[in-house]
């Protein structure tokens, strides 16, 4: 997919075709984010929306006031909220520390994540419209990523990703898998809260077949996988979602060379890339 990058007061922006991706920039703009994540988790997935996100058809809570809101949009459907197409929320320290904790932390004990010096992110709330989860969107979407995670130097990443339902027995090879093959270093390795903590050590080692524990994971937690990416200590239910979740965590070297090598960016000429600072 051919990508071009343009820059403007608002900062950057990656086009392929009638698609764009970059920060949203107006209230409307998260609202419709909001609007599309509602569509996908509460209408799709059958989450349980509070009383008043389902009055509102928003997907919506406090951490919103203090992310980045990362868009696709597709201007063959017009300039307004009906364009977004895919959505994602970052959040660095500097929110986290204005509302007082990370998502995550609701659910894991990331203190080593927090503890580590340098910059980090946390991904969430990824969804993309039905027509639209092709390969050439989630490429488009994961460059958007790139760019932020290059411009603000963010050298971890780190989230809950989601299996469907909420029986972990049913999900024992992949948990098991995702335990046995890619837990996270010491160092960093988060932990569900005691708790909520959900064993993933389901099956043995000798039981695993890796085929068929990778074909039955979601494409998004093979996409932090082939990134290096690693998993926390112990699954999580979520009731609300309908999910069970899995922690993160994801050093950004490598996903920064393989989308930003073929620009020949070096550090020096960032400029290139500049982000308006809310």
């Amino acid at each position: 997919m051919a990508v071009t990058t343009f820059v403007d007061d608002h900062g950057f922006s990656l086009r392929a075709g009638n698609l764009e991706v970059r920060l949203a920039e107006t209230e409307e703009e998260i609202r419709a984010a909001q609007a599309l994540r509602y569509a996908v988790f509460y209408e799709e997935m059958a989450a349980q929306p509070s009383p008043a996100m389902a009055a509102d058809r928003r997907d919506f809570d406090a951490y919103d006031d203090v992310a980045h809101h990362l868009l696709v949009i597709d201007h063959a459907r017009g300039k307004g909220p009906q364009a977004v197409v895919g959505t994602y929320r970052l959040i660095q320290r500097d929110g986290a520390a204005r509302i007082g904790a990370f998502y995550s932390a609701s659910e894991y004990d990331i203190a080593k994540v927090e503890a580590h010096p340098g910059a980090i992110l946390e991904l969430g709330r990824s969804c993309v419209a039905g027509p639209y989860r092709s390969g050439g969107t989630m490429q488009l979407l994961w460059r958007g990523i790139a760019a932020y995670l290059f411009h603000h130097d963010i050298e971890i990443m780190f989230g809950c990703a989601s299996l469907p339902g909420i029986d972990a027995d049913a999900l024992k090879l992949p948990l098991s898998y995702l335990y046995h093959y890619h837990l996270a270093p010491p160092a960093l390795r988060p932990k569900a809260l005691p708790e909520r903590y959900t064993d993933m050590r389901l099956l043995p080692l000798e039981q695993i077949d890796q085929r068929e524990a990778i074909a039955a994971l979601p494409p998004l937690i093979k996409g932090y996988l082939r990134l290096g990416g690693h998993v926390g200590d112990g699954a999580v239910i979520d009731q609300q979602f309908g999910t069970t979740d899995v922690a993160i965590i994801v050093k950004t070297d490598l996903v920064t060379e393989k989308y930003f090598k073929h620009y020949e960016l070096k550090r020096e000429q960032r400029p290139i890339l500049a982000f308006r600072k809310d």
